[in-house]
């Protein structure tokens, strides 16, 4: 499975997150991901995927600020929290 293409195929389905509905569905894939390409993760157990989950979210407001979005911090979204739980697969 080409890393790159997968990547922005979630990426994607990112973009279309709009609802807990769409986030779920988002969940879904990423679990998917994970089962068809574990090799594309950094953080392949809970403990390490947890950790990097609080660091990045401690770290979110520099990711939005650095790519022009501070003003997703004042309302986070449902879109807010997948790309958290996207980031966490690689977060170190």
């Amino acid at each position: 499975m080409n890393k790159d293409h997968d990547s922005y195929h979630l990426d994607k389905a990112i973009d279309a997150i709009s609802s807990h509905t769409e986030l779920a569905v988002f969940i879904k894939k990423l679990h998917q991901n994970f089962i068809d390409d574990p090799n594309n993760w950094e953080n392949i157990n809970l403990a390490d995927f947890l950790a990097a989950l609080a660091a990045w979210t401690e770290d979110i407001d520099g990711y939005y600020k650095n790519t022009d979005q501070s003003e997703r911090l004042d309302q986070p979204d449902w879109k807010t929290f997948a790309e958290i739980l996207m980031a966490a697969r690689i977060y170190e």
